[in-house]
């Protein structure tokens, strides 16, 4: 008995150092952070909390320098803060799949563009860019300036100068709203009836999957389902809605653009595809249904897929973005009524004043607070990989099969690229600072698979960010944020500020600036 027991354990650590060897046996100067038998570097990791990354993660860089591993059960994983090896991964075309936890939202968003890879990624990719030309990006801004006024409208019921206003839910409902009507053409009113059963649906699944990301043990869907029952029973429900929902507006939308068609209102998409829209106003849902991938069109579900994965990133994505930067300006006067100064001068007093493309374009001093708010506050604070084969990059030899992860939060506060990193300082991005590459600032990833959908986030942001700043100062009250990494960055204490109507007959709010 003690004898087949003894020779059972001998017998583990013997695979065990055979899988540790395989796993790192082409790994070259990178040192791993723990080398327990067995669990490797499990216990290490498990000191890393979603409401602790952004002190843990420093430590370890700081204890192991820019690049390290760690290995898990015989797997893998390089963690990297080092733009020669983040350029060399990202700028390729071979190391396109993402990191094994993304598989966990396939549930949700199928095989889109978030999750997919190799040529269906590659065909996807290119039927969607075109999506996102400017051509079509300009008729949505009158879809965010609507939208946003709803968003105003609220939030002047709570602009006292008193009350702490966790701005997260508001701007969470005004995003859902903008992307449901852009990506899918349908109103959805969030604003006004966050109960809705689709809005409900949404928001819930969105919750779960961040609890998932973060608690590995409900990662894979047989251990969710037995450790979190009623979660997953929430889940299961909730994705059921927002695909039969999905599926009647494609079903109504392929018989509008039906009957559009016979009448001569479009034309082929494959056509011209940066022709599109000019007739009327096209969503994205749009695009997908006159498209076609080797001459076949693409499926229902193919086109579920993507407009779920429209929904999923241009939702949650952009709330914490812009919630962030809207705090960032409440907690710092100067720089809040610097922006409005630029706001007043181009625009004027004239706060019903629609914003067209062209505004967007030409507000230098926005487009600098919206950067440093990326920086300090980027809403994807990890960029994950499998490699496809061995990486070479300079003294480094990362083997094929590796996760890599690469630490934005970690990156964009690196002291060797940007002077004083914690301050909030938006000239910094008027200054030419050599040391700021391509691949040392990059909020939306970068490369052949960054954020497709970047601009639209980007003009969407400034519409929202104008639409307040013109209409309130934002006040420091409440308490402080708590980064929580949750698939993309939130607060523990909520995003917290209070709001005041500005008074355009005073000249200035903020004296000295």
């Amino acid at each position: 008995m003690w004898l087949e027991i003894l020779l059972f354990v001998i017998l583990v650590f013997i695979i065990d150092g055979l899988a540790r060897n395989y796993a790192t046996r082409k790994l070259i100067n990178v040192p791993l952070i723990t080398k327990l038998p067995i669990l490797g570097s499990v216990m290490a990791l498990s000191t890393i909390t979603p409401d602790n990354f952004h002190i843990k993660w420093p430590q370890f860089v700081a204890r192991f320098g820019k690049t390290f591993c760690a290995l898990t059960l015989g797997n893998l994983i390089v963690v990297t803060v080092d733009h020669r090896i983040v350029e060399s991964l990202l700028s390729s075309q071979d190391h396109l799949e993402k990191h094994f936890l993304y598989k966990m939202l396939s549930i949700w968003l199928g095989n889109g563009l978030l999750l997919s890879s190799g040529q269906t990624w590659h065909k996807m990719r290119k039927i969607i860019t075109p999506t996102f030309h400017f051509k079509i990006l300009e008729q949505f801004i009158e879809v965010f300036d609507r939208q946003t006024d709803v968003f105003v409208e609220k939030l002047k019921l709570l602009a006292d100068g008193k009350k702490v206003v966790n701005i997260y839910e508001y701007m969470g409902l005004l995003t859902m709203d903008i992307i449901a009507e852009t990506a899918m053409g349908v109103t959805i009113n969030a604003q006004m009836d966050s109960k809705s059963e689709y809005v409900k649906a949404v928001t819930e699944v969105t919750d779960i999957m961040a609890l998932r990301f973060v608690r590995l043990q409900l990662a894979f869907m047989p251990t969710f389902r037995l450790l979190a029952p009623k979660a997953y029973r929430v889940q299961q429900k909730d994705i059921k809605i927002m695909h039969e929902f999905i599926e009647q507006i494609i079903a109504e939308r392929q018989q509008s653009l039906l009957k559009d068609k016979e009448k001569g209102n479009i034309q082929d998409h494959n056509d011209d595809p940066y022709d599109l829209g000019l007739k009327k106003r096209m969503a994205l849902l749009d695009v997908l249904l006159q498209s076609s991938v080797d001459g076949e069109s693409l499926t229902n579900q193919q086109v579920r897929d993507e407009v779920n994965t429209f929904m999923f990133e241009g939702h949650d994505t952009t709330t914490s973005a812009t919630s962030f930067c809207l705090y960032a300006l409440s907690r710092h006067a100067p720089v809040q009524q610097k922006l409005f100064l630029e706001l007043r001068e181009y625009f004027g007093d004239q706060l019903n004043r629609a914003i067209t493309y062209k505004d967007l374009q030409e507000l230098n001093y926005l487009n600098c607070v919206i950067k440093e708010s990326l920086r300090l506050y980027p809403p994807i604070l990890a960029i994950g990989r499998c490699l496809k084969n061995d990486l070479k990059v300079d003294q480094y030899c990362l083997p094929a099969n590796a996760n890599v992860i690469i630490l934005l939060w970690e990156m964009l506060r690196d002291p060797a690229v940007f002077d004083d990193p914690l301050r909030f300082l938006p000239e910094r991005h008027l200054m030419n600072n050599a040391r700021v590459n391509a691949f040392s600032n990059i909020p939306f990833s970068a490369g052949p698979r960054n954020c497709i959908g970047q601009k639209f986030a980007q003009l969407e942001m400034r519409t929202i960010i104008i639409k307040v700043i013109r209409n309130f100062e934002l006040l420091p009250l409440g308490e402080d944020v708590q980064p929580s990494m949750q698939i993309i960055l939130r607060s523990k204490t909520g995003i917290n500020f209070g709001l005041r109507p500005r008074n355009y007959g005073e000249s200035s709010v903020v004296e000295g600036v």
